[in-house]
Formats: C-alpha cells, structure tokens, sequence
C-alpha cells in the first residue's frame, strides 16, 4: 500500500444519500456514534455538489431517489474519476442492480431493512475505523445470577491497575464489562477508547497506536496522536485483540513491557499511560499452539481474565435487555412503543439467541422500525410465531414426546444436572426446559 491510498484510508467523512428522512436521520446517528463524520442528501444533484465540495471518504446512497438515482450518481463518480467507495441500498433488492452496481465499482450492496451493527461492520472493512472515545454510556441492564457474578468479578479487577482480558462468544457484550472496569476505575474521569484490532491495517499499525508527526510520511499534514495518546490517563480497550497480527503483536509487546512509545517520525518517547483492557472470542492458548499469538503478550494483556456468559446462558437478562433496547431505539428513532406483546416474549424466551446480545438489539430495532402498533410483536422482531403455542425454537423442535423425554434425561445425565449446558445442548432456552421436565415429571 502506497501512502497516497493510506490517505485515503485516512479520510472519514461519508456522504449518506437518503430521501426518507426518518432513515437518513438514523443512518446518520449511528455513523456519528460511530465516530465518523456525516453529510447528508435527499437525491443526486445535492449529493454530487456535497462530492465537489468535500473530501468523501465513501458514499452510502440508496438506489431508488426522487431525483436521480444512485447508480447513475456512481457513473458519475466514476467518470469524474474519483476514487470514492460506494455502498448501495434499497429495498427493491433484486440481482440487476446488484450486478451493475458492483461490475460499475459499487464495493457493496446493502438490502433494506440495514441493520446498525451490519453496516459498521461493512464500514470498518472498507476504511480505516474512527478512534472512539467516550466518557460515559448507558450499560446494558442485566439481572441473572451468571451476568451479575460476571459484572462482580469485573468491579473487582478495576480496583487495580492489571491488564485484563475479557473472554466470551461473538455479540455477548463484552465491550459493556470493559465499560464497567472503565467507570469503577481510578481512571473513570479519563478517556475510554475502544479499538478493533482486526480492523487496522497493518500497513498503518504504528501510526495508529502510537500516532506521528507532521510530515513523517506523504499525507501526514498534522501531527496525530494515536490511541495510545487518545486514551492517555483513562483505558485503552482492545477489542478482537485475537485477530490481531504477529507484527502489530510484537510492538503492542514493547511498548507494555517498557511503558513508553515513540510516534512514527519522532524522537521524543511519550509515556504510555494507559490501562489496557482486551476482548476475544478466540481461543488464545489454542492460537499460541497453533503459533497465531504471541505468549509473552498472552501474558501481559491475561493478568486477569473475565468470562462473559452467552446469552442461552442467562435468559433471565432476555426480557430486561429486550426492553432496554426497545426504549434506546424507540428514543434514538423518535418512535413510540409501549412493550411487547405476551407472544413476542414467549418468542423471545423460546429463541437460542445464537448471536448472543448483538442479535437480540438488532432484532428488537428492527421491531421498533417495522412495527404498527405500540406493542412490538414476534412478526415485527423477526421470530417463528409458532413457538408461542410450543415453546420450542423451529430449528430445534422435538416432535416425538418419547423421544424428547429420552433426550433430556440423557441431557441431564450427560451435564450432571447443570441446566444451562442441558438447555444449550438441546438447542432450548432455560424456560422452556423448565416446562418440558415439569411435563415429564423430571424434578
């Protein structure tokens, strides 16, 4: 990578092209919670003049406009030969515009409904992801004996200054227990700045962490501080800290162990005054055996280790979370909702939730954006009906009486009695295991 494109990657401005309002207000509030900057147009004339004159780092424009529309705004773009990345979105999704969009240089195409946590995603693989620093945000609401042991053991490692490692699957909220060390801190009235270590190129590693001067490399118009120096005197939390690179692994290794780093271009060291805080859902001592980690930084960030619960783990945070979210989305979307109706939380309760809390949000904001009533149904989140009138989620359904005693008596027996791992296991949630031993008289 040359420095021309590492400028490129340096830009984060986008351009959101929407003519409902309602949409464009809330793509808008997500990318600034994100930490990148927002220009908005309702269709392709004010969306080219926002282009000419701004720096763009990429467009996200929805097919369909009352002027124009937003495959011939690409054309456009790329006869003015800009070198901008495209996203396209619509929810008349059909293969056509998918495959003109994309032979036109569109990097990729979004159906409606986007979903917040799809799109960032999408955002931190096509440019460099904005540093995000925050002092405060509301916690998830968790009230089940496993999360709130979780929640215990992590006030109690904030108390010191160690590095901890926070372990758990994909979307189970770890980065809401980094945010809990954070604010029971000695450090909670410093910055808390969140970085996915998958998402840094590696190209620009240095410069990243540790920041540079102006005019170390072309393109460097300004001194940069980095993460280090963002989250200097409060925490530094490392998220997918396991998909990070062997190279970026052994400077994160030099800086820990001597305190101090140096910025790309500089020759004064700065103190590294931060408390790191990681998060994976790898397996680190099989990526140590497998030579994917370094040891020795398994060490440094592993002083403490934390373990976050899946969600099929405590479904007693299941309803409480769901109405967390639903007021948050209700909120930030400027619509009314009241609850859910008794059928969408025996859904709820039914559903695995195999992608854990990260599902659940995303689900109940679709059901906030759809819905036509105040009370948020199983048909607005998304969620088999059905499962109202058996309990069961629809992939995992047992349909023989016989055959589903059998199995949960040797779930049962298999699991010494640990319900949740019983639960998992069936592909059931806690709740509906409950009914079903009551049913087969299994106390």
């Amino acid at each position: 990578m040359n420095w021309n494109e590492t400028e490129m990657k340096m830009k984060k401005k986008i351009l959101v092209v929407e003519d409902n309002l309602i949409l464009c207000d809330i793509l808008e509030k997500w990318l600034l919670k994100a930490g990148y900057e927002v220009m908005t147009a309702a269709d392709e004339p004010s969306a080219r003049g926002k282009i000419k004159k701004h720096e763009t780092a990429l467009v996200l424009t929805d097919v369909r406009l009352p002027e124009g529309d937003g495959i011939s705004l690409l054309e456009w773009s790329v006869r003015q030969k800009q070198s901008i990345p495209f996203v396209m979105m619509t929810e008349y999704a059909s293969i056509a515009d998918a495959v003109r969009a994309v032979k036109l240089g569109a990097k990729d195409y979004l159906p409606k409904p986007v979903y917040e946590e799809q799109l960032l995603e999408l955002l931190r693989g096509l440019l460099k992801p904005p540093v995000a620093v925050t002092r405060d945000k509301k916690l998830l609401e968790r009230c089940s004996e496993a999360s709130r042991e979780t929640e215990r053991i992590a006030r109690r490692a904030a108390l010191s200054d160690c590095a901890v490692v926070i372990l758990g699957p994909n979307g189970s909220g770890k980065e809401s227990i980094a945010r809990i060390i954070h604010q029971c801190s000695k450090r909670k009235d410093k910055p808390f700045v969140a970085v996915n270590c998958g998402c840094v190129p590696k190209e620009l590693a240095a410069s990243e962490f540790f920041g540079h001067v102006k005019g170390a490399f072309t393109g460097a118009d300004k001194d940069s501080e980095g993460y280090f120096g963002a989250a200097r005197g409060g925490t530094l939390f490392l998220d997918e800290v396991g998909n990070m690179p062997l190279g970026m692994q052994a400077l994160l290794l030099r800086v820990l162990q001597e305190k101090v780093y140096t910025p790309v271009g500089s020759r004064k060291e700065q103190e590294a005054d931060v408390r790191i805080v990681s998060a994976t859902n790898e397996d680190l001592e099989r990526a140590i055996r497998e030579g994917r980690f370094r040891e020795d930084l398994y060490h440094r960030l592993a002083e403490f280790e934390v373990r976050q619960p899946s969600l099929a783990e405590c479904p007693e945070d299941i309803l409480p979370l769901a109405d967390f979210f639903r007021r948050q989305y209700s909120e930030e979307m400027r619509l009314e909702t009241d609850g859910f109706t008794e059928g969408a939380k025996i859904s709820m309760l039914a559903y695995t939730w195999p992608g854990n809390v990260r599902e659940l949000g995303n689900r109940v904001r679709r059901a906030v954006l759809l819905a036509e009533s105040p009370l948020l149904s199983p048909k607005d989140l998304g969620l088999d009906a059905s499962v109202c009138d058996t309990g069961d989620d629809r992939r995992t359904r047992l349909s023989d009486e016989n055959d589903e005693k059998r199995r949960i008596v040797k779930a049962l027996e298999d699991y010494s009695r640990n319900l949740s791992r019983v639960a998992e296991a069936l592909g059931i949630s806690r709740p509906t295991l409950y009914k079903k031993m009551d049913k087969y008289g299994l106390k």
